[in-house]
């Protein structure tokens, strides 16, 4: 018989003598995770044993800032609102207002008319027929002037005075006398003279336009209509103290 060598490579049965080691080392893995999940449970649990509370805390927080903002919001709106009523009331006032200081100046204007009336048909009163009483001039912002004539009549107290006012203005121009004329003083050609009708008295305004380098110094009035005619001076200088020529 021959001897055989003995071979270098020997086969290992792997089989139920491994398994229990791979077992073993997975239910250590899932033991070790589980373990894992248990401490972070009981670190959330006992590191803070209020969490519960915390976040009710906190909703109700949130609950009432959210309130807050639309109480905050409401009061804008309100504020906004008396604001604007604030405005209406100011303005109104001032139109109020505006409107007494008118009526009191036309207050003033009537008063002065009937203290007026009253020297003009008093028992102790002078009776004049239709005349002019007064004139007056005021320079305006234009370059124009404003006048105004007062014309009264006490003489026949039943009666109307009608008819149609005009003036003319008399001074100096370029050294010399010169006249302006009624459609001078008007820039116009044919221009109608101003209307009255009165019982006792009348006040007729306009304006005027003077030429440049004019200096007045007197003012005719002439008065025309069915009941009569007049005609009176004054003095530019004097216009509105009534003193007429």
């Amino acid at each position: 018989m021959s001897n055989r060598s003995p071979s270098r490579f020997q086969i290992t049965l792997r089989g139920a003598s491994q398994r229990p080691a791979w077992t073993r080392l997975a239910l250590l893995a899932a033991a070790w995770l589980l373990s894992l999940l248990l401490v972070g449970w009981l670190a959330a649990r006992y590191a803070s044993p209020d969490a519960g509370g915390l976040r009710e805390r906190l909703r109700q927080g949130e609950r009432e800032v959210a309130a807050q903002r639309a109480q905050i919001e409401e009061l804008r709106q309100r504020q906004a609102t008396l604001e604007a009523s604030d405005r209406i009331s100011r303005a109104a006032n001032t139109e109020v207002q505006a409107s007494l200081a008118e009526r009191d100046e036309e207050i003033a204007g009537l008063r002065a008319d009937v203290a007026f009336y009253e020297r003009l048909v008093g028992a102790t009163s002078q009776r004049k027929g239709l005349n002019a009483h007064s004139v007056e001039f005021s320079a305006e912002a234009a370059g124009s002037w404003h006048y105004s004539v007062v014309l009264t009549q006490n003489l026949n107290r039943g009666a109307i005075s009608q008819g149609q006012m005009r003036f003319s203005v008399e001074g100096v121009k370029d050294g010399k006398l010169a006249t302006v004329t009624w459609d001078e003083l008007h820039q116009r050609r044919d221009v109608a003279g101003q209307a009255y009708s009165f019982r006792y008295f009348q006040r007729l305004d306009g304006s005027v336009m003077l030429p440049k380098d004019f200096t007045p110094q007197r003012v005719r009035v002439s008065l025309a209509g069915p009941g009569g005619s007049a005609t009176q001076t004054f003095d530019w200088k004097l216009a509105g103290n009534g003193r007429g020529e």
